[in-house]
């Protein structure tokens, strides 16, 4: 039987379950545990069902066999929990580019040439500087299209041209955009040709965001399963982004009422996310 799944922007497609098993495997699934969940859930699939269902599903039975799997199966929705606003987004990504050696800012405002801009991520390494602008969507289905690296661009080279008049054309200058989920062709295309650097969910292919999560360590406490909703958000509130943050803000936990068995709980998934 032919079944059809339905993407979070309506279009209709074949289910793949190689697909399934795949993003199974790259939470940390083993290949037995691959095939049974998918078996499982092929089982229970029908024509027309949403692929946001499908993966939901995976997630429950992956969460009964292992939390840390489960944790980092769910990344992608987990990111999208930061919201409603984007400022847990932005901290998030200035800890990713501090992994890549760069001396970090956030929210600055920064002086062009002819007015002043709020940036929401400065990198620096000795002879480079990269200006960051951070788009956060919470719905998977958005994509950033060609007006933000447009508009990007335009901000970044009035900066460029104060920043060659303080510091010298010598230096290696960049503007760039990261979101949390995926650019458009033509923006994608545009920035290919304007020389701005673009990093999405999975682009570019080896590099994307997922790539950089993977390679890091660096996982938001919203892929925590051991806490609630409302408890990340707490946090989110306190500027707790990262569950690297959580050993040392234990006390937040306790502010919560959260009792020192489960808190012991949440710091053991916490380190089990971050160790793999």
């Amino acid at each position: 039987m032919t079944i059809r799944v339905i993407k979070g922007n309506g279009e209709k497609v074949l289910f793949e379950r190689e697909k399934l098993k795949q993003a199974l495997g790259s939470s940390g699934a083993g290949t037995a545990e691959q095939e049974k969940i998918t078996s499982m859930v092929e089982a229970r699939i029908y024509d027309g069902i949403p692929t946001k269902r499908i993966y939901q599903m995976a997630f429950d039975l992956l969460k009964k066999d292992s939390y840390k799997a489960a944790g980092r199966y769910r990344l992608k929705n987990a990111i999208m929990e930061m919201g409603p606003t984007g400022f847990p987004f932005e901290v998030f990504v200035g800890k990713i580019f501090e992994t890549m050696g760069y001396e970090v800012e956030t929210g600055v405002i920064v002086k062009g040439k002819c007015i002043q801009h709020e940036v929401d991520v400065i990198a620096r390494k000795p002879g480079e500087m990269i200006m960051v602008e951070c788009k956060f969507h919470m719905d998977s289905s958005s994509k950033s299209g060609v007006q933000v690296p447009l508009y990007i661009q335009s901000r970044y080279l009035d900066v460029k041209a104060a920043w060659e008049e303080q510091y010298g054309k010598d230096l290696r200058y960049r503007g760039g955009v990261v979101t949390n989920t995926r650019f458009s062709d033509d923006a994608l295309q545009y920035a290919a040709c304007a020389g701005l650097v673009l990093i999405s969910w999975d682009y570019p292919l080896e590099t994307g965001l997922k790539y950089w999560i993977d390679k890091t360590g660096l996982q938001p406490v919203t892929s925590l399963i051991s806490l609630t909703k409302k408890e990340k958000q707490f946090l989110l509130e306190k500027g707790i982004v990262l569950c690297s943050q959580l050993e040392e803000n234990k006390e937040l936990l306790k502010e919560m009422g959260i009792s020192d068995f489960q808190i012991r709980k949440i710091l053991n998934e916490a380190t089990n996310l971050m160790a793999h």
